[in-house]
């Protein structure tokens, strides 16, 4: 078995900042390091006072330490690691975009003084949830050894359990219209002919590039060559030439003038020629 260390660098870049972040919050909460209400989404204080961290923070707070919470992060653990290590593999910046579109839907919907919520950070892991059951609607999932369903069906299963349980149904509701809004607009609408495109910002793009952890495949932008990146290369454009300077010797070099055009063009160097698609890929 892996140790605590190895499975923690093991975790792909996104789900783990998420992770570690709710963890630390909570723990400075434990720890009297700060008030909750300095951290929780009051728009009065928000416009009036310019308290604009309120929109960000409000996300990490999951609730103290408690069995919900423990709970809270071994789904970021199991379903966000999932879905990061599966249908957004090699797609780290669309992740982000996911995750920064479902605080934005949930930031409007909270303007609704019913539908607001101090901390809305439970109501994004259950839009995370909603969008794994969308992309493994067949995987078999056993909750407490005693009910096997189908993935699909997952978000309907955490509703009922919080609803035995007795916690609130609301950010459960709102998170599943969250990942719904954006499953719809990145998979539903273009499968029904739309031609509206949802694609991912090109400034969340170059943030990714620059933080320089993870991948993205086909990005506009290329990532930060003082990152620390394992590979550091250029593209190549479809049918353009390598600008890679090789040393060769000089009998390489007479039977390289003496090959012929086509066989030169053999192995240009791209890895990939077209667009991926999410759906099946």
């Amino acid at each position: 078995m892996s140790t605590p260390a190895e499975y923690y660098h093991s975790l792909p870049p996104v789900s783990k900042t998420f992770g570690v972040a709710c963890l630390m919050t909570t723990a400075a909460y434990y720890l009297n390091f700060y008030d909750a209400k300095n951290i929780a989404l009051l728009y009065g204080l928000v416009f009036k006072r310019f308290q604009v961290w309120r929109l960000i923070t409000n996300f990490f707070f999951l609730g103290p330490f408690s069995f919900p919470f423990a709970f809270r992060l071994i789904m970021i653990a199991r379903y966000g690691v999932a879905l990061e290590r599966g249908p957004f593999d090699k797609r780290t910046a669309d992740y982000v975009w996911m995750l920064i579109f479902g605080a934005l839907s949930l930031l409007v919907m909270a303007t609704v003084p019913y539908l607001w919520s101090p901390f809305m950070g439970v109501s994004l892991v259950f839009m995370i949830v909603y969008v794994w059951s969308r992309e493994f609607p067949n995987a078999r999932i056993n909750i407490y050894g005693l009910v096997t369903l189908k993935g699909f069906y997952l978000p309907w299963a955490m509703l009922a359990l919080d609803l035995i349980f007795g916690n609130p149904l609301k950010p459960d509701i709102l998170g599943m219209v969250a990942g719904h809004l954006y499953y719809f607009l990145t998979v539903l609408h273009p499968l029904a002919g739309g031609k509206f495109k949802f694609n991912t910002p090109l400034l969340v793009h170059k943030v990714v590039a620059y933080w320089g952890e993870g991948n993205q495949m086909n990005s506009p932008v290329q990532s930060n060559p003082s990152a620390g990146i394992v590979f550091r290369g250029r593209s190549n454009r479809l049918g353009g030439a390598q600008s890679t300077t090789v040393r060769r010797t000089p009998q390489e070099t007479s039977e390289g003038a003496n090959s012929s055009p086509q066989q030169q063009n053999q192995g240009g160097g791209i890895a990939f020629q077209g667009r991926s698609y999410r759906l099946n890929g």
